[in-house]
């Protein structure tokens, strides 16, 4: 799901909370089938937040029976894909030999380091009768001292995660430390990302315990310091200013964030690195042939390309 024509948004307008620092509204996509994806990182305001150098939403959709997710074989290099579902299953396949469902509230994190390939696809017993799909896909940029580690796979079901309740607020850690709870998700830095739920009415405090944050509203309205924010809105924070937001509505929301990457970042097509030269050489390798094959989905491919 890394193709995407779609432009940037214009920036809106200043807000009362000096807190916030840029409100990102996606640009979107339409990439089949009434395939919505929403792109907010990277953006032309903000090309990180923590380590999170990528940020898609896709969906809600509802395929028609016989269509389906087909994501060809491609590959990644210097990051981690991180791939959390809200409806609906993947069917994910790398160059690992690894071949694994993700249902809702699991986590895929597939680790590149120094190259991997993978597909994903709906599998043929949802394509036969038609399936749904929702969700979000990230790519966490890795330490520049972890960009050329093996690559690596791990599958985390919906029960590896602590949930923590409190007053109309119900949040699960997916991944990091937060709100006292912490994910069992191995990463390279720090990093957090966590699925809320709340009742309208709810406060959730968003401490400045991780050096960069962001929230993205899936669903519903909500409050901060008189600015009222819906749905498909990725909201950034400054560093080091406690917040606490209102649910004017009930509302679905993510956080994701991390401390700030060691220097900037290169991406070309899906392809990330502190070195341009390394994303030339990944370049070169793709057109030769000289990743990995992705086993039991060798028939097809995404070629490099042309710009």
């Amino acid at each position: 799901m890394s193709f995407f024509p779609g432009q940037d948004p214009a920036p809106g307008n200043k807000f009362q909370c000096d807190a916030i620092k840029q409100v990102i509204v996606p640009r979107s996509a339409d990439l089949g089938d009434g395939f919505i994806v929403r792109r907010a990182l990277p953006s032309a305001q903000s090309r990180m937040v923590g380590p999170f150098v990528f940020f898609d939403h896709f969906g809600p959709t509802e395929f028609r029976s016989g269509s389906g997710l087909d994501v060809r074989p491609h590959p990644h290099i210097g990051l981690a894909t991180v791939t959390y579902l809200l409806d609906g299953e993947i069917m994910h396949r790398d160059s690992l030999g690894t071949a694994a469902p993700i249902l809702p509230g699991e986590v895929n994190w597939m680790t590149a380091g120094r190259g991997i390939v993978h597909s994903e696809r709906t599998g043929p017993e949802r394509r036969a009768k038609g399936d749904s799909l929702h969700g979000l896909q990230m790519w966490v940029a890795l330490p520049a001292a972890a960009e050329e580690m093996a690559p690596a796979f791990a599958h985390h079901p919906v029960e590896d995660f602590p949930l923590v309740r409190e007053r109309g607020t119900t949040a699960r850690i997916v991944v990091g430390s937060l709100y006292g709870a912490r994910s069992p998700v191995a990463t390279t830095s720090d990093t957090v990302f966590a699925d809320v739920l709340l009742r309208a009415e709810s406060t959730l405090p968003l401490d400045a315990d991780h050096e960069e944050r962001a929230i993205y509203v899936l669903t519903g309205e909500i409050d901060i310091a008189g600015d009222r924010f819906g749905p498909q809105k990725l909201l950034v924070f400054r560093p080091g200013d406690r917040i606490t937001l209102t649910a004017v509505t009930d509302a679905h929301l993510v956080i994701a964030g991390g401390a700030a990457m060691d220097g900037p970042r290169h991406i070309w097509w899906n392809f990330v690195s502190s070195r341009k030269e390394r994303i030339e050489q990944a370049k070169a390798e793709w057109k030769t042939g000289k990743f990995d094959i992705v086993p039991g989905d060798t028939e097809e491919f995404i070629p490099l390309p042309e710009k």
